[in-house]
């Protein structure tokens, strides 16, 4: 991830699931939509080896009872060595943002870092000061915690691997 951006936000969760069910479910965005109420649409309009590609999202952020729609285009990567989720903003008021979902193991749970940064919107004069005092904090901290609050949902309901009892199974594709 790039170092010295004017913005960043951390959001982070030990999550009582495994890494790789984490990981999962963080690089199939595309069953976002159905994990996550605050999440309009997803939808890759190019697709890459690594699973990743460029990938149009579109997500409320809620305020109290009215949800603000927002929309943004990013460049996906998959990295399954580390593991971690990369994503480069190309489309939207965050352009230029990046984007790193990393996973690690800690005693038999998982610590999950999103991490965003960027240096704002290339607006005269105003540009880092709506990075760092609006769209950072409000907008991107706003849907992120949502995002890694509901995935966590999800996962901490999972199966443990191994556990194939017919009852211990749980849909990924359907709202906790």
């Amino acid at each position: 991830m790039p170092v010295g951006r004017a913005m960043e936000t951390l959001d982070e969760r030990i999550v009582r699931a495994s890494v790789a069910t984490m990981f999962e479910l963080a690089r199939r965005v595309e069953e976002w939509p159905a994990l996550l109420p605050h999440y309009r649409y997803v939808r890759f309009r190019e697709r890459t080896g690594d699973g990743g590609g460029i990938v149009e999202m579109a997500a409320n952020r809620p305020f109290g009872v009215v949800n603000w729609p927002t929309w943004w285009l990013s460049e996906m990567a998959v990295d399954e060595s580390r593991p971690a989720v990369r994503f480069k903003h190309i489309g939207g008021v965050t352009t230029a943002m990046d984007v790193e979902w990393s996973f690690t193991p800690t005693e038999g749970k998982t610590h999950v870092k999103l991490v965003h940064v960027w240096d704002g919107p290339r607006w005269p004069l105003i540009g880092v000061i709506a990075a760092t005092a609006v769209i950072g904090p409000v907008f991107v901290h706003g849907i992120a915690s949502r995002t890694l609050a509901g995935l966590a949902r999800v996962a901490e309901s999972a199966p443990e691997a191994g556990d194939q009892r017919p009852e211990a199974a749980v849909s990924l594709t359907s709202r906790p």
